[in-house]
């Protein structure tokens, strides 16, 4: 656990990096913080350190890194337990963490926005921001990003067919499912989940 201090400390150093690109110095952080004394200021980054919060690097000038457990604290929300869409339950109440960064974030994930409505059933609208993950190795029934003559995207449930064909089905009845020849279809990644702000 970190102190009050500590955890002001930390903010600031994270808020720093992200809006300057670099490490804020010793006399900058004290400054940021309101606290005049270097000691102090060494005693805090070194607590952080200790505790796996950030990395300090040696003989470097704005030598601090911030740590993946960092990273990862920084992105999580507690879950608090579960709420009832249907028929009321039981309110039980947990005390768990859940982690945002190993949802959204990662090598190969980037961010979509759905125009359309031609996967609502799969309770993707129009609007939502699905969250993607970059993968050329997909199965039938993926829900993927494909791309159509190197000109067209689209996201569509995929099939591929005996014939050596793919089609790419919708989730509404109202579109019909679209095969093409295999050649004409470059997969450029799969859907994983998505966001959704309440308009």
């Amino acid at each position: 656990m970190l102190t009050e201090s500590e955890k002001k400390t930390y903010m600031f150093i994270s808020d720093y990096i992200k809006q300057q690109g670099i490490a804020p110095t010793l006399p900058e952080i004290a400054a940021g913080i309101g606290i005049s004394s270097k000691g102090v200021i060494h005693r805090y980054v070194q607590a952080l350190a200790e505790k796996g919060w950030i990395t300090l690097i040696p003989k470097v000038h704005r030598g601090i890194k911030l740590t993946s457990k960092a990273l990862s604290k920084a992105f999580s929300l507690p879950l608090l337990g579960t709420i009832a869409a249907g028929q009321p339950i039981e309110a039980i109440q947990t005390h768990t963490e859940i982690d945002l960064a190993s949802i959204f974030a990662g090598e190969g994930r980037y961010l979509l926005r759905v125009r359309g409505d031609s996967m609502i059933d799969e309770g993707i609208y129009d609007g939502d921001m699905i969250i993607c993950q970059q993968t050329t190795q997909v199965h039938n029934n993926d829900i993927v990003i494909a791309l159509i003559d190197k000109q067209e995207a689209t996201l569509k449930r995929l099939q591929r067919n005996i014939d050596g064909t793919i089609t790419l089905i919708p989730a509404n009845p109202s579109y019909s499912p679209m095969t093409y020849p295999a050649h004409r279809v470059s997969v450029q990644g799969i859907f994983i989940g998505l966001l959704r702000v309440p308009r």
